[in-house]
């Protein structure tokens, strides 16, 4: 009872807001316990030895412990501190008691009254939730940085090209808690951020990915991580191309190959010279490894040894810089002249066949990322519009392919009309394709012995590999200076088995493609799955140098070949002495496709999503005719397909062979139209004709043309034919859909690249605004690489 009163009076007097008076029995009591200490005798205490070393250990292990745990990213709360009762020494009157109230007092008063600075204040986090409303909490404080950064909108100059940031997309993770971190995505605008007022250093942590561009990593002020980081107001992302070790350049020091980290630690006092080497004089002494150029050093003080090293070395790059380029590129193209117009009165009829090859869009991309000079004859239009997918509906009535015809203005001849026609083969299921029997045919030469090549055409296998079933066989022949058989066919369930036989191949000697081409029919053959799907499927660089090498001598090899009803598909690899015109002649004679892989997303693309429509025909020997109407079309020419033209009698002979379709695939076909009324520079010279008739029936007066299209299955060996009319129209491109504007703006800019001479307007960034116009949904990005394609090669002509 009597400590009860003590404690009761104690807190009474702590509550009050004047200067306490010590309660009554306070002194009585506390005499008592000094009394009562006084009585205790004190204990002489021994200290043993140990003790003071047992001590200082227990400090520093304590020292070290607590110096770890502040090192956890995410330090646990502060428990609440738990203060001692001790026993006072000594009476404790009104005045100490007073004081100590006093000072609690006025040390409360000054924090209060004391202001935040803004360098610790934290900014409010905005936490955002799919499903709630954004909720606002605010950070602990943080320390102020030494700099601070007040605004983010820079131009960076980038490899290619200086551009004005306008809008980012900043996704920020919270450091407080690891495993229940909340994230926040934003837009950010360069207006918005401009008008930000200046923050403390923030951590940030940026991911994404669009064509072109990959962002993914964190970073903080003034630290670089290739993804994405901010520095002295400046904001940097950087296009995953560029951060790729394969796409740094090569760095020389005194005659020796020398790693990045070790160049960058150079002296610069000690340089004595330094050259840079770029395109094929870089990879004409290093290879394909300084395909981004070299940057060659030499050093004041050398020894003897690195002396003849460097002199070595500059006499090859003398050397390189007295070849002409011309000769170092040693790659092959088949020279074309443009199709011209032609005058409705005395040709009405046009005839040629269907191309489903891609490879020459994926090749002019790849010469323009390397900056190179695009060459005239590597630009075949009609590749470049069929590289991408357009929406046209599926077939009905049980044919193979829907017709799709549309008819607008041309956007690079003013007055001019353009007609496009589009095909969509019919989708079969993946469990509903036959079984297939493919041979890969590799060449396994020493040409091949490049990155870019061999180790991405291996790859590259391994990605259709994924899309067959059990029921599927691979066999694969390679050669070099001779053929050889490496994997006999074998079920696809038995991927180890083939991949192991992928990744033990290697390249080296001559290229003997005709003994190649031989064995792997005679493997097909062999092995030829009724009513299956029987294809060889050939990867190289083309370059065949052994035995049949010439052109005329491959064409009538696989011409021979096709008839044994085996299909074929070519797959073109590398540079610098790629072989585009023997590719393009075998897939063209051969009941086959041609594709370019320049990279692991063209492969996936090409062998991955598309494989039904490129490794599986439903129709062989597609024709089409076109017959214009002279009383609205004075002159027309057809762009593109300048190697599949056939004579107008070709039509319906069934011996001529033509393309294939494949399943799910479209084909695009655009003719440029004068109509009757219009006056154009480009309309040939008419000739005054006796018998010829120069109006329509009365039956066809409103018809444009009449489109007729022959195909065989592709199993068969006679055609049929299908016919569809085309109405005349005076629709604007303005009201044209999607598909016709991308079409058109894909053929514009192959026409702007051959500097052709059948067009007026070749302003680029009219060509780019078409196409950003036409770009729609875009799910798998194709067509905003076109848009950056248009870009890059706007950035090369300045």
């Amino acid at each position: 009872m009597e400590n009860n009163h003590i404690d009761q009076q104690f807190n009474e007097a702590s509550k009050l807001s004047e200067e306490p008076t010590v309660f009554p029995g306070f002194e009585k009591v506390w005499g008592k316990v000094e009394e009562k200490l006084d009585k205790k005798e004190e204990k002489k205490r021994i200290i043993p030895l140990w003790l003071p070393y047992g001590i200082a250990a227990s400090l520093v292990i304590g020292m070290g412990v607590f110096y770890f745990m502040n090192k956890k990213e995410n330090a646990e709360p502060l428990k609440p501190l738990i203060t001692e009762n001790k026993t006072l020494r000594g009476p404790i009157n009104q005045a100490d008691i007073a004081k100590i109230d006093r000072i609690i007092k006025e040390n409360i008063r000054k924090e209060e009254s004391l202001p935040v600075p803004l360098a610790h204040q934290a900014p409010p986090v905005v936490v955002i939730d799919a499903y709630k409303s954004p909720i606002t909490c605010n950070l602990p404080p943080i320390q102020a940085p030494d700099r601070i950064v007040s605004s983010l909108p820079q131009i960076y100059n980038d490899t290619l090209q200086t551009k004005q940031i306008e809008e980012v997309v900043v996704t920020g993770y919270s450091k407080v808690v690891r495993r229940k971190s909340v994230t926040a995505s934003s837009t950010v605008t360069s207006t918005s951020v401009s008008n930000l007022p200046p923050q403390p250093a923030a951590y940030f942590s940026l991911q994404g990915k669009v064509q072109g561009i990959q962002i993914n990593g964190t970073g903080n002020q003034g630290v670089n991580v290739a993804s994405g980081y901010i520095n002295n107001n400046q904001l940097v992302i950087r296009g995953a191309a560029s951060i790729k070790s394969e796409n740094k350049a090569l760095y020389v020091v005194n005659g020796m190959v020398t790693k990045d980290e070790d160049f960058r630690k150079l002296d610069p006092n000690t340089i004595a010279s330094m050259n840079v080497l770029k395109g094929n004089s870089a990879t004409a002494i290093y290879g394909s490894k300084a395909s981004n150029g070299v940057i060659i050093v030499t050093t004041k003080e050398l020894s003897r040894r690195e002396r003849k090293k460097a002199k070595k070395l500059q006499d090859k790059i003398n050397k390189q810089q007295q070849i002409s380029p011309v000769t170092q590129n040693n790659e092959g193209y088949d020279a074309f002249v443009e199709n011209p117009f032609e005058l409705t009165q005395s040709q009405p009829l046009s005839t040629f066949s269907i191309d489903i090859d891609n490879a020459a869009y994926s090749n002019v991309r790849r010469m323009i990322n390397n900056g190179q000079v695009v060459d005239k004859n590597s630009v075949r239009i009609e590749e470049m519009v069929n590289y991408f997918k357009y929406d046209y509906p599926q077939p009905k009535n049980g044919d193979p392919f829907s017709i799709n015809t549309e008819y607008s203005d041309s956007p690079w001849n003013p007055k001019h009309k353009l007609l496009k026609i589009g095909l969509q083969g019919k989708n079969i299921p993946m469990d509903k394709l036959p079984a297939s029997n493919f041979v890969f045919l590799i060449d396994v030469s020493g040409s091949m012995d490049e990155e870019n090549k061999l180790p991405l055409l291996k790859s590259s296998f391994k990605v259709l590999l994924n899309k067959l079933r059990p029921k599927d066989k691979i066999g694969i022949v390679v050669y070099a200076g001779s053929a050889g058989m490496v994997l006999p066919p074998t079920s696809a369930g038995e991927k180890d088995k083939i991949i192991e036989a992928l990744d033990h191949l290697q390249a080296g000697g001559s290229t003997a493609g005709g003994a190649g081409i031989e064995l792997a029919y005679k493997l097909a053959q062999e092995n030829f799955a009724k009513d299956g799907n029987n294809r060889v499927i050939i990867a190289t660089d083309g370059d065949f140098n052994v035995g049949i090498s010439s052109t005329s001598d491959l064409k009538t090899l696989i011409e021979d070949k096709r008839k044994s009803g085996v299909f074929l598909t070519c797959l073109g690899f590398g540079m610098g002495n790629y072989k585009d015109n023997t590719l393009e002649t075998l897939a063209d004679k051969g009941n086959g496709n041609y594709a370019y892989i320049d990279n692991m997303q063209e492969a996936n693309k090409f062998l991955g999503k598309e494989f039904a429509g490129n490794m599986y025909a439903i129709a062989k020997d597609v024709k089409i005719q076109i017959e214009f109407n002279p009383e609205y079309v004075k002159s027309y020419r057809l762009i593109g397909y300048e190697n599949r033209k056939l004579r107008n009698e070709d039509f319906v002979n069934d011996k001529i062979d033509a393309g294939e379709l494949g399943s799910g695939h479209t084909v695009t076909a655009l003719y440029e139209v004068i109509p009757a009324d219009v006056q154009s520079s480009f309309t040939p010279k008419e000739s005054n004709l006796k018998y010829t008739q120069t109006h329509s029936p009365k039956e066809a007066e409103d018809e444009l043309a009449t489109i007729k299209f022959r195909y065989k299955k592709p199993d068969g060996d006679t055609s049929r034919e299908i016919s569809q009319i085309v109405k005349n129209a005076d629709n604007r491109i303005s009201s044209a859909s999607k598909d016709f504007k991308f079409a058109s703006s894909v053929a514009w800019f192959g026409l702007v690249l051959r500097n052709s001479e059948l067009i007026t307007k070749k302003d680029l960034s009219d060509v780019e605004n078409l196409a950003k116009q036409s770009k729609g949904g875009d799910e798998e990005g194709y067509r905003t690489e076109f848009i950056r394609l248009i870009e890059s090669y706007k950035a090369i002509q300045k």
